[in-house]
């Protein structure tokens, strides 16, 4: 895939998130576990498409657009949007080289792919995400889009002291990953597992290398904001940004410090404001499941909910099984999706 027309559709999309960018495999290849196999695809007005798509390395690795923890994918297209035509036929070139196949597209996508993948036995998992629009610039959103109780909860964090910094040459991450593993225990409880497995299994998931190399790859594309408390870090969001979206991509926080303010709104403010300050169109925020306390957050912000899936597709039922497998030992122990 010539890495220059990659760059350039990239930039030419609108709708491209970071995670859909060529620093963004470069992260992945970086890991060692998965390697770039991304596919250029040429409609027939002579304009291109691409696919950010990586091989897992093994033998019969799956290919992901992206894995789960790694984002979005799915289809970048520029002028013309990706439409059915181009994704029928991108099922089509992977059914044929891929026994196994994982798309988590952008979910502004969801109705194109949840069309083309009717029908081809697919397994699709409903999710949920929120985006902002950020038209109109850093005023109109505050007053326009943000909730009044979102700019009172803003307001009082200042006056009470919070101060939020903001970093994008990778120094906060170990405080922004030692943030993250408190918040690792404090879901494992509210999930039912011993505090021990939820750490463990969240850095298995989130290693703290991850986001060094993701910092490290992605430059000035890789923010994260630190919220202090009478000098005590008490929370942390990192925030992915490239093309015209800014996509909020984790949030940490250490409940343990109490803090008698909403240091959240404060750190989404900071954001925001920044990623209008920068020329983004849209601030995403990500998965929200069907989580009712996660969708009521963030659409205080005047996020708009976005429904979609993500698709396997499999010669052979691995997922399937495995999930089947999942969800018994979750229920053997207790387990409780937050």
């Amino acid at each position: 895939m010539p890495r220059d027309v990659w760059e350039a559709v990239f930039a030419a999309d609108p709708e491209a998130m970071p995670t859909q960018s060529p620093a963004w495999v470069d992260c992945l290849s970086a890991t060692g576990r998965f390697r770039d196999a991304t596919r250029m695809y040429e409609r027939s007005d002579g304009s291109v498409a691409v696919l950010p798509l990586v091989r897992s390395r093994g033998v019969g690795g799956v290919v992901h657009s992206m894995p789960q923890s790694w984002g979005y994918g799915g289809l970048i297209s520029a002028p013309a949007k990706p439409d059915v035509a181009l994704a029928e036929a991108v099922w089509r070139d992977l059914s044929a080289s891929a026994l196994r196949i994982h798309l988590r597209p952008n979910p502004v996508q969801e109705q194109v792919w949840e069309i083309v993948s009717a029908g081809r036995g697919v397994t699709a998992l409903p999710s949920r995400a929120h985006i902002l629009d950020l038209s109109g610039g850093f005023e109109t959103v505050w007053r326009s889009r943000f909730k009044s109780q979102v700019r009172r909860e803003v307001r009082r964090a200042e006056e009470a002291g919070v101060v939020v910094g903001t970093d994008c040459t990778g120094t906060f991450v170990p405080i922004f990953y030692e943030l993250l593993q408190r918040s690792f225990d404090r879901w494992a409880v509210r999930q039912g597992e011993p505090p021990w497995l939820g750490r463990l299994r969240g850095c298995h998931r989130d290693p703290l290398n991850k986001f060094r190399r993701i910092a490290e790859t992605m430059g000035d594309g890789c923010q994260i904001s630190l919220a202090w408390y009478r000098d005590r870090p008490v929370a942390a969001i990192l925030v992915l940004r490239a093309g015209l979206v800014a996509h909020y991509t984790r949030g940490a926080m250490d409940t343990a410090i109490d803090v008698p303010v909403k240091v959240n709104s404060l750190l989404h403010k900071t954001a925001v404001e920044h990623a209008c300050r920068d020329g983004y169109l849209r601030y995403h925020m990500g998965d929200s499941g069907f989580s009712t306390g996660l969708a009521q957050f963030k659409t205080r912000f005047g996020a708009q909910q976005y429904d979609f899936a993500e698709y396997w597709l499999e010669r052979l039922p691995v997922f399937r099984v495995q999930r089947a497998a999942r969800e018994t030992v979750k229920s053997l122990i207790g387990f409780r999706d937050a």
